[in-house]
């Protein structure tokens, strides 16, 4: 995964997750155009969320689809963060693919706009998406991050990731390099282990 958090503003935010903003069809009608605002913004910006060039509008209207599709069926987790009708930041966790892998997931994404920062807004949408795979039956949620991002680095582990490995200069960005930090946190050991994935709802 690749991530940028947020920090500082007045109103709470609401943090919706896909069901919630299925049920707003104006929210979910305008939500692939908003999120590729925020993050063309944030990668233009130099934000670490995988992309070298800002992404376009059809492919982040297909990352949303997808991650939505999962959301509803059990493969993922989805949560938007809005301040009144905007959209300020996102995030979403996707079951691993393989069979013997499903009962894992991996955290890809967590985005704040840019002018949302110092709000405490990638804590917020993070823990709620810690608390969905929780709740989902998830045994080992991962994520990856780019090992300059200390911010997000440091964030992760105060909600209870550790590392558990990393791959030295492997991330290539504006002809540097960067290491690839691996984090997971294991849920196994909190009485919540689920023998199947969820059915959707």
């Amino acid at each position: 995964m690749n991530a940028t958090t947020s920090s500082g503003t007045d109103t709470a935010p609401e943090i919706l997750d896909a069901f919630q903003l299925a049920a707003d069809p104006e929210r979910a009608t305008d939500f692939a155009e908003a999120a590729h605002r925020i993050l063309a913004d944030l990668v233009s910006g130099g934000a670490p969320l995988g992309w070298t060039d800002p992404p376009g509008r059809g492919e982040v209207a297909e990352l949303t689809d997808r991650v939505l599709r999962a959301a509803h069926t059990g493969d993922g987790a989805l949560r938007a963060a809005y301040t009144g009708r905007r959209l300020v930041g996102l995030g979403y966790w996707l079951r691993y693919a393989r069979p013997t892998n499903r009962q894992h997931a991996d955290l890809e994404k967590i985005a704040v706009a840019a002018g949302s920062h110092g709000r405490g807004l990638g804590r917020s949408l993070t823990g709620a998406l810690v608390e969905d795979a929780r709740g989902a039956g998830i045994e080992v949620l991962t994520l990856d991050a780019r090992a300059d991002n200390t911010r997000a680095l440091t964030l992760y582990r105060s909600l209870g990731f550790r590392e558990y490995g990393r791959l030295p200069d492997f991330v290539a960005m504006g002809g540097r390099r960067y290491d690839k930090v691996f984090y997971m946190l294991d849920f196994r050991g909190s009485g919540r282990r689920a023998a199947e994935p969820p059915h959707p709802r």
